[in-house]
């Protein structure tokens, strides 16, 4: 077997902080050890995304939800705006019998005198005996007949 050279001067002082024996750290355990720090990292890794993934499909349905959400509101505050609406009540009204009111006139809390000459209601045109009162949906009035789509064409 070859002999290792002699070391001289400085060569030798920095040789004496080494240790001399050839000592064989058993290398499996780090070995073994590295790998399991790597495989848990990558499965942590893999755990990770697919919670992100996860996550990100959620809120994609979420924000699709709250958009149909949205629509229908809206949807229902056009029924209740065109339902609100003057010309709307005033149909409805008459068509319930009701007929605009006369004059009013108003009490005064302190003595209970009558302010104001107040005049009866004009008699309705068209009193009936029967009661059949007729009210249209909003869609009823739009002016734009909408047409059915199919899908997928």
């Amino acid at each position: 077997m070859s002999r290792k050279p002699e070391l001289r001067g400085r060569a030798a002082r920095l040789a004496r902080l080494f240790p001399t024996g050839r000592g064989q750290a058993a290398r499996t355990p780090f070995v073994l050890l590295v790998v399991l720090l790597l495989g848990g990292g990558l499965i942590g890794l893999l755990v990770l995304n697919s919670a992100l993934s996860e996550g990100a499909f959620r809120l994609d349905d979420l924000q699709k939800e709250t958009k149909s959400l949205t629509d229908e509101e809206q949807a229902l505050q056009r029924d209740v705006d065109a339902y609100s609406a003057p010309d709307a009540l005033q149909r409805r009204a008459r068509e319930l019998g009701m007929v605009p009111g006369g004059d009013p006139a108003f009490l005064d809390p302190d003595d209970g005198t009558v302010k104001g000459v107040p005049s009866p209601a004009p008699a309705a045109a068209h009193q009936t005996a029967v009661y059949n009162p007729l009210v249209l949906a909003p869609e009823a009035f739009a002016t734009t007949p909408s047409t059915p789509t199919t899908p997928g064409r």
